[in-house]
């Protein structure tokens, strides 16, 4: 099922931008990130991952594009917003409003400063002592650290779900995940690629909104083994 709206006129400083979401059952959050999005954003897709709540009628009510992925996980909704993003540049953040939408405009003049085009949003420092605990503190450092080591560049933020991209650079990345180790893989393949420059600045992150999906342990030696694969597997085609 698919609602599309048509994206608006405006352009941020000569660039069209695309916000893409994915969402599974974040009605109450999805409508706070979006009561402060932008009106320069020219297109706002949320990815429904089979919710069972308001989460798509709500987003309906801001104007956005509604699309429904029915194949569970993170990357897989990903990749369906972003095969219909008509944006010059796509922004993502979660739809539990644990990511800034008013930061948008800093971190597009930061990309557009930088002339990047990866720019990954770092949650850290983390400014807010609710906003993330001391278990994930620890399996995000390591989950960084060994993606640091393994290819070469520091990271501070390897599981950052807000990033400021390209969207040219998407034909040029192998991009295999389905589930959350999408985040890393993408900036894996942001780094990976020749000519693709990569950037890193914090922002403000804050307590998530709504149910909490991730399984640490279980989520983290996942893509800890997954950044293993990436590194000394052969690469697809």
């Amino acid at each position: 099922m698919e609602d599309s709206a048509a994206p608006s006129e405006s352009v941020y400083k000569s660039i069209s931008v695309t916000v893409v979401i994915p969402c599974l059952n974040e009605e109450q959050g999805i409508e706070q990130v979006l009561s402060r999005m932008p009106e320069f954003v020219d297109e706002i897709i949320v990815v429904d991952n089979g919710s069972t709540d308001r989460t798509s009628e709500v987003a309906r009510g801001f104007g956005a594009t509604v699309i429904r992925e029915d194949v569970r996980g993170y990357g897989r909704s990903y990749k369906k917003g972003f095969s219909i993003a008509r944006g010059d540049v796509i922004v993502t953040l979660d739809g539990d409003h644990s990511y800034p939408p008013d930061a948008i405009s800093y971190l597009l003049e930061a990309f557009l400063h930088l002339e990047a085009d990866f720019l990954n949003a770092s949650r850290f420092p983390v400014r807010d002592s609710r906003a993330m605990s001391l278990k994930h503190k620890f399996g995000n450092l390591v989950l960084s650290a060994a993606m640091s080591v393994l290819f070469f560049r520091w990271v501070r933020d390897s599981q950052s779900g807000m990033w400021v991209f390209r969207r040219s650079i998407l034909e040029r990345m192998r991009l295999e995940s389905d589930g959350m180790a999408f985040s890393e893989e993408i900036k894996i393949e942001a780094l990976r690629q020749a000519g693709i420059r990569f950037e890193e600045i914090s922002i403000m992150y804050s307590s998530r909104l709504g149910e909490i999906k991730l399984n640490p342990w279980r989520d983290g030696f996942h893509n800890l083994a997954f950044l293993l694969r990436k590194r000394f597997g052969r690469r697809r085609r």
